[in-house]
């Protein structure tokens, strides 16, 4: 029997891809800003309580990372409070929530990959508000699932590691590029698709805390080496000749980031009966997908 979905942050990289698969898995409402703002409590309240859904999706964040350094209000209203008012409004429906958290919940400083049960320890922010997030739904919702996941580009929005590395590509002959930052590349497709694929699976049994990236490890130089094999082989307008690994010391940002954060993925393995897709077969279907012409 299908449910019915709503889907907030219908407008991100992974919310856009979720409007176009969750129609399969039940009636979807998809909101996003302006209709609702995530900063203004009353007003997600009371959309909520006005469409009255089993379950609700929270695709939306405040992800703008170095950014939320200086903003730190305005991060925390949107990846802590807003989750907790939805996690509030889920609880009196009786709904199940889904929401995407992140790997920047965890300090980087471990060597093998981060099971949902590791100490959580964020360096940022929006590491900070991220984990409030989640805090606030485990406290506050008894029927959720946190889906962790890391590194995530996408064939909409503009602002993705892919993107801004084609747009770079096509401009400059050499670009220098962090090397020693390790984590998996995740497509958000893939993410869609998995959290679509929970929805029939929803019981109270399941509730809780998951990771998921696409499989395989790699730094943001090995990440970027990929882009530009797999688009010359694609056709895409390149100038760039040479690619250079640098240090984070090098490369500074406002905000700090785990230097590893690779994802166990198991337990959602478990829940959907596949493991993860690698990494690269994934940024080659992506980068098809985008010369196709979804630009």
């Amino acid at each position: 029997m299908s449910k019915s979905i709503l889907l907030i942050g219908s407008n991100g990289q992974v919310g856009k891809e979720l409007q176009q698969i969750l129609p399969s898995y039940g009636d979807t409402i998809s909101v996003a800003r302006p209709t609702v703002e995530l900063t203004q409590p009353d007003t997600l309240r009371n959309f909520i309580r006005s469409k009255q859904p089993q379950v609700i999706i929270n695709a939306a964040a405040y992800t703008a990372v170095d950014k939320a350094e200086s903003e730190p209000e305005l991060s925390a209203a949107i990846n802590a409070t807003a989750p907790l008012i939805i996690a509030e409004e889920s609880q009196k429906l009786g709904a199940f929530l889904i929401h995407i958290s992140t790997d920047y919940v965890f300090d980087g400083n471990g060597c093998s990959p981060y099971q949902e049960t590791d100490t959580t320890n964020p360096l940022s922010v929006y590491g900070k508000t991220k984990l409030a997030g989640e805090e606030a739904i485990r406290e506050t919702c008894a029927h959720h699932l946190i889906l962790r996941t890391a590194w995530v580009y996408g064939t909409f929005g503009k602002s993705n590691f892919v993107k801004t590395m084609l747009r770079l590509g096509a401009e400059r002959q050499e670009l220098r590029v962090v090397a020693d930052q390790i984590g998996s590349p995740t497509w958000a497709q893939d993410i869609a698709t998995v959290i679509a694929q929970t929805i029939p699976q929803l019981t109270p049994e399941i509730s809780g805390t998951y990771h998921y990236t696409n499989s395989g490890v790699a730094s943001w130089y090995d990440f970027a080496v990929a882009i530009f094999e797999e688009a010359q082989q694609l056709g895409f307008p390149l100038k760039v000749r040479s690619i250079v690994p640098i240090t984070t010391a090098e490369y500074p940002t406002a905000a700090r980031r785990p230097a590893y954060s690779v994802l166990a993925c198991r337990k959602i393995s478990a829940i959907i009966g596949t493991y993860p897709p690698h990494w690269r077969q994934r940024l080659r279907q992506m980068l098809a997908e985008l010369e196709i012409g979804h630009e």
